[in-house]
C-alpha cells in the first residue's frame, strides 16, 4: 500500500526492484516533508497543529507522522522511564500524553539517539494512532493511518466478460466489470448489483476499513465465508465503485474472459478494523468535524 506497505517499492516484499550495480540494504528508511497542516485532537483539545510534519516511511509499516517539538501544547507530553530500541533510530523515549482530564500511557514516542544520517527526525514526536482521538489534514478527520502521498487509485471501465460461481452455482456474469487499480495490489474487479445473483449472497458481520475507500462490509457464498466485499457508501474520490460488489478469487471460483484468476502476490489484504471509538457515520463522504 503505497511507498512502504504491501508490495511498495520499500517494503520486503517488493515485485520490483532497483536497476543498481550493487545490492541496496536490506531496509530503507525514507522521510519527507508532508506539505500538509496536520492537526492531532486528544481530549477534547487540539494537542499539536503543524504545517511541518514528517513522514517515515520503513518497511513493512504506514507512513507515520513526525512533528516538531514547537508545535506540540506546552505541558502535554510527560516522558516516562520506558524506552525502547529502534532497529535503525536508535534509543525511543516513550511519553504519557495529556489533555484534560485524559491521559494516554505511551501515548507518544521520541528517537532520542538518532545516527546523524536520520537528523530529520531531530527534535519530533510521533503519537500512537489508535491511543489519539484523531487525527486532520486541515479541517477533514484522516481515519487509519497517516495517508501516504504515494498510494494512488485508479478506476477502468472494461467490456470483459467476467463470471463467478461457487460449486455449480453462477453468481455474478457480467461483461460491464470496473477494474480498480491500487498501489500495491493486483488489480480487484467490481461487478454491477444487477448482474449478480444475490440470492447467493449472506451478508456476513465483519466489517473493515480503508483510509481511500471507506467502511467495507463482506458477504458469504454458501460455505464461503467473507467470499465478497463491496463498500456501500464510499469516499467520492472513489464513488463509480460505491455499492459494486468484488469476489475473492482464492475463496470462489472468477473467471476473467474465460481464465481463473488466482490470487496474485499483493493482492492479499492485511485489515484493519476502524480507530478507536470511531462510528460508521464518521467514514461516510461528509468527513468535516
Amino acid at each position: 500500500m503505497g511507498l512502504s506497505w504491501q508490495q511498495g517499492p520499500l517494503s520486503s516484499g517488493a515485485i520490483g526492484r532497483f536497476l543498481v550495480p550493487e545490492s541496496l540494504p536490506g531496509r530503507l528508511l525514507y522521510a519527507e516533508p508532508l506539505r500538509r497542516r496536520m492537526r492531532v485532537r486528544f481530549g477534547g483539545a487540539w494537542i499539536a497543529d503543524s504545517e511541518h510534519v514528517i513522514l517515515l516511511f520503513e518497511p513493512g509499516r504506514y507512513p507515520v507522522a513526525y512533528f516538531p517539538e514547537s508545535d506540540i501544547v506546552p505541558g502535554t507530553l510527560e516522558r516516562i522511564e520506558h524506552t525502547t530500541r529502534h532497529a535503525d533510530l536508535g534509543t525511543t523515549s516513550w511519553y504519557v500524553v495529556h489533555s484534560g482530564e485524559q491521559a494516554a500511557q505511551r501515548g507518544a514516542w521520541q528517537h532520542t539517539d538518532l545516527p546523524a544520517y536520520a537528523s530529520e527526525l531531530h527534535a519530533r514526536v510521533a503519537f500512537a494512532w489508535r491511543a489519539m482521538d484523531a487525527f486532520y489534514e486541515e479541517d477533514e478527520r484522516i481515519i487509519g493511518h497517516a495517508a501516504d502521498p504515494y498510494h494512488r487509485i485508479d478506476i477502468r471501465q472494461t467490456s470483459r466478460k467476467l463470471v463467478v460461481s461457487h460449486g455449480d452455482r453462477v453468481v455474478a456474469d457480467t461483461t460491464r466489470p470496473l477494474v480498480l487499480y491500487e498501489s500495491g495490489f493486483a488489480p480487484r474487479w467490481y461487478v454491477p448489483r444487477d448482474d449478480i445473483n444475490e440470492s447467493a449472497l449472506t451478508l456476513a458481520k465483519n466489517q473493515t476499513f480503508c483510509p481511500y475507500k471507506g467502511i467495507c462490509s463482506y458477504y458469504d457464498i454458501g460455505d464461503a465465508r467473507m467470499a465478497a466485499w463491496f463498500y456501500p457508501e464510499t469516499y467520492p474520490e472513489v464513488e463509480r465503485i460505491s455499492n459494486m460488489v468484488s469476489f475473492e478469487p482464492d475463496i470462489v471460483s472468477v473467471y476473467l474472459d474465460g481464465t481463473q484468476l488466482r490470487l496474485e502476490p499483493g493482492q492479499s489484504v492485511i485489515p484493519h478494523g476502524p480507530d478507536r471509538e470511531l462510528t460508521v457515520e464518521e467514514v461516510l463522504p461528509d468527513r468535516k468535524r
